[in-house]
């Protein structure tokens, strides 16, 4: 995957600053685009493109449990997020979604600079730089390819009705 960051290194960026709570009310995901991060960029909506790349700081998505905010990153056009650290129930719900993921702790990602992402073995590369991400088990990684969670179930019938 290659794609054009967009650099939040804020910590503690929480769901509710990913997707306002009163967006979250309908079963029109799409319509989630139009308010992704408007209270940290109010123009991060008409900078996103598809494919693009989410960088963000410590602690990225705490707060609470819904699966709103992955999916309102992921209908916005973001490929892949990249932060310092995941809240565990964000991480798991990217996951769930089909939304990549990736902690790099240490980094020098600026924003604008083109990515490319190694999915399967973690590797960033930005320019001259390489940066190798804690690794995704490869069941997430199978789940990622399928599109999520349902869908990987689904697929491998792991699941009883």
């Amino acid at each position: 995957m290659v794609g054009n960051v967009h650099l939040y290194d804020i910590d503690n960026i929480d769901t509710d600053r990913i997707i306002p709570g009163k967006y979250t009310k309908t079963l029109d995901m799409s319509s989630f685009a139009d308010h992704c991060l408007e209270d940290l960029d109010p123009n991060f909506r008409n900078k996103v493109q598809q494919g693009d790349i989410l960088v963000g700081g410590w602690n990225f998505g705490c707060g609470s449990s819904r699966e709103q905010a992955p999916i309102a990153l992921k209908v916005s056009g973001i490929s892949v997020i990249i932060a310092r650290s995941f809240s565990r129930i964000f991480y798991r719900n990217a996951i769930n979604i089909g939304l990549p993921i990736l902690e790099i702790p240490e980094h020098n990602i600026s924003n604008g600079t083109r990515l490319q992402i190694e999915l399967e073995s973690g590797k960033v590369v930005d320019g001259d730089t390489e940066y190798s991400s804690t690794p995704l088990p490869q069941v997430m990684i199978e789940i990622l390819n399928e599109g999520g969670l349902a869908p990987y179930l689904k697929k491998h019938k792991t699941y009883k009705l």
